[in-house]
């Protein structure tokens, strides 16, 4: 459905470093920056891109936006939320565990990234 997703950043270094880490904990490469403003995660199911605005005004978060990835397994959803802790994100929301709802069960973890980016890892539960 999607080809992409753009999210803001005020500082490239810092977010390059994060989702980096982040970004690892899931096998994905370490993102390309192309102009100095913007960083590029490309993977065979879509790209990430992180970019200061176009406008030069500052990035803002969506409030009631998060993005999600995809995970494999609890301990990679784990994995991920430690190394997004560790690189300067913060928990939001639960501490990573079972959610059930109208989707069915669900591992989940949540953070918020340096610049207040809401992000979800998730891991499907069988039924």
């Amino acid at each position: 459905m999607f080809s992409h997703v753009m999210i803001g950043t005020n500082d490239v270094a810092k977010a390059k470093a994060f989702y980096d880490s982040l970004l690892g904990t899931l096998d994905v490469a370490p993102g390309y920056v192309d102009d100095g403003r913007r960083i590029f995660y490309r993977t065979a199911s879509g790209v990430l891109g992180v970019s200061k605005p176009i406008d030069g005004e500052a990035a803002t978060f969506a409030n009631g936006g998060t993005i999600g990835f995809a995970c494999s397994s609890t301990d990679q959803v784990d994995a991920w939320h430690a190394a997004g802790v560790a690189a300067g994100g913060v928990t939001c929301e639960d501490p990573p565990g079972v959610r059930a709802g109208g989707m069915g069960k669900m591992y989940l973890a949540y953070l918020r990234d340096p610049d207040g980016n809401k992000l979800c890892a998730m891991h499907r539960l069988p039924a």
